[in-house]
């Protein structure tokens, strides 16, 4: 029971919360859920301690998902209350299922096999949450350690995924076979080996091909007003105004405006439309704007979440999101839950987006990932195939108000610029707006639910690609391939008479 406390306060404290953060702590879960499956009398219990430490540390990581619901559904907190509790239930699945396959492992496998396994059956397990059910790879370890640049390097050679295998690995080894073991001592010198090969990495220049002055303009536009009518040309005025001064303070290669800035459709070129027309021909700046759009059927017309790139010569060019979010801005199997609408109702039924190229300027290849689509590795991995130079990700993350949301999402956008090797501006309504190097070095942020423009010069335009580029289909089929063969030959070898299972017999 202790371990499993543990692991369920060191997710807690090691991943952004309202709190205090420690990221190290969060090691404590891979380390604390190998020893809490490996070490309990039975697979039943060994399930049970790895899907409560999984439920628990989810549920308690994610508690900002009641906020939208109740503040913006308008549902009782009776109602809202349960949304991440259901969250972590699901969630805690995966863990019980890598609980059972660890504890497998550890009565089957060598002590020095034991590591490499864990590191596939952590990354695998990672892989299968951020694609099943419509994936939701939310709280990927490897995030946990985001605000330290050295710490995430590996991202670029394995993935956010395969770090996170690692880590969890280089903790489980120590736990399950003993801190003063060779395996411990090795797990030690492996961790020290990572931190120090990635400072070195993390102070290296980026081979750029270019550098281009961004600036981005966070609104605030107070989200229960944004839709009204009448604001709709308050909030044009105020987007305006301050664009048009941070562009007199500094130069400026590329504006960024938020995820659905414009709340009217710019597609009819209205009025509203035609001053954001006159504005970038005005300024001589090619700006990237949010705004819903639609696209008429038999049957009606469908709604899209759009990402815009105006140039000043009037050209444009459009993403529509890809990967929607399930019962926020569509409803899954909404024919046979129709129930269920009544909970979203006002937030949209959007349909995805199919075009993934880069949204181009100039030298400017512009890779768009709108709101949660940075945190999935493989539409970050697909706009850089497309040629994208830069990634761009617009949000609104002002839905959960002052939480830990905005400060795990930036986490996640962090290690898809590891990964990629690709800088990101970052643009939000509320925060947290941010620009990030190739490195993960966060080079400007601003504040929450503050107003402000955001200039950054020097951002990098890079075409080279990171290992984890080039081996993404490789690693995509090797680790979760691995990870099946070892669970195989675990199912036909015998179990080790020095079992560690067979060391302890009580959680």
């Amino acid at each position: 029971m202790t371990a499993s406390l543990l692991a369920v306060l060191g997710a807690w404290l090691g991943f952004a919360n309202p709190l205090y953060r420690l990221p190290l702590l969060a090691l404590a879960l891979p380390a604390g859920l190998a020893y809490a499956a490996v070490r309990a009398p039975s697979y039943r219990t060994a399930a049970k301690a790895g899907y409560w430490i999984g439920a628990v540390s989810a549920c308690l990581s994610l508690y900002w998902a009641a906020l939208p619901i109740h503040d913006y559904g308008n549902l009782p907190w009776v109602l809202a209350a349960p949304a991440p509790v259901l969250m972590g239930f699901v969630l805690g699945l995966y863990t019980m299922a890598l609980a059972l396959v660890l504890r497998l492992g550890a009565r089957r496998l060598s002590p020095w096999l034991f590591g490499p396994f864990c590191a596939l059956a952590w990354a695998s397990m990672e892989m299968a949450r951020g694609v099943l059910f419509t994936g939701f790879p939310w709280l990927t370890l490897a995030a946990a350690f985001a605000p330290w640049p050295a710490a995430i390097q590996g991202a670029a050679f394995i993935g956010a995924y395969g770090l996170s295998g690692l880590l969890a690995a280089l903790v489980a080894w120590p736990a399950v076979c003993g801190p003063l073991s060779r395996q411990g001592i090795v797990s030690v010198a492996l961790l020290a080996a990572l931190f120090f090969i990635g400072n070195y990495r993390a102070g290296q220049p980026v081979a750029r091909d270019a550098s281009i002055h961004a600036t981005i303009v966070q609104g605030n536009v107070d989200q229960s007003r944004k839709w009204d009518p009448q604001s709709q040309s308050e909030t044009v005025d105020k987007y305006i105004a301050l664009s048009t001064q941070a562009i007199r303070d500094a130069p400026t290669d590329l504006l960024v405006w938020p995820e659905t800035t414009m709340p009217f459709y710019y597609q009819d070129h209205g009025p509203l439309a035609q001053r954001l027309i006159d504005f970038a021909a005005a300024s001589g700046t090619p700006l990237v704007f949010g705004a819903p759009a639609y696209e008429r059927t038999l049957g009606g017309h469908v709604l899209f979440n759009r990402a815009y790139l105006l140039t000043p010569s009037g050209e444009e060019s459009y993403y529509d999101k890809e990967h929607l979010v399930p019962f926020g801005e569509y409803v899954p199997l909404g024919a046979y839950l129709p129930f269920i609408h009544k909970l979203v109702e006002g937030v949209g039924d959007f349909r995805p987006g199919k075009a993934e190229k880069p949204l181009t300027s100039g030298r400017l290849a512009l890779g768009m990932l709108i709101c949660y689509e940075a945190i999935f590795p493989e539409l970050a991995q697909q706009r850089v195939e497309a040629g994208a130079n830069i990634l761009v990700n617009i949000t609104n993350d002002s839905w959960f108000g002052d939480s830990a949301a905005p400060r795990q999402h930036l986490d996640l956008a962090l290690l898809r610029a590891v990964e990629q090797g690709r800088a990101i501006i970052r643009g939000t309504n509320s925060g947290i707006s941010a620009v990030i190097d190739p490195r993960g070095h966060i080079m400007a942020q601003g504040g929450l639910f503050t107003t402000l423009t955001l200039p950054c010069p020097e951002v990098a335009v890079v075409s080279e690609t990171t290992w984890f580029h080039r081996l993404y289909t490789l690693l995509n089929w090797a680790v979760p391939g691995l990870a099946i063969l070892f669970c195989l030959a675990c199912a036909v070898l015998p179990e080790r008479r020095d079992s560690p299972t067979r060391r302890g017999t009580t959680l």
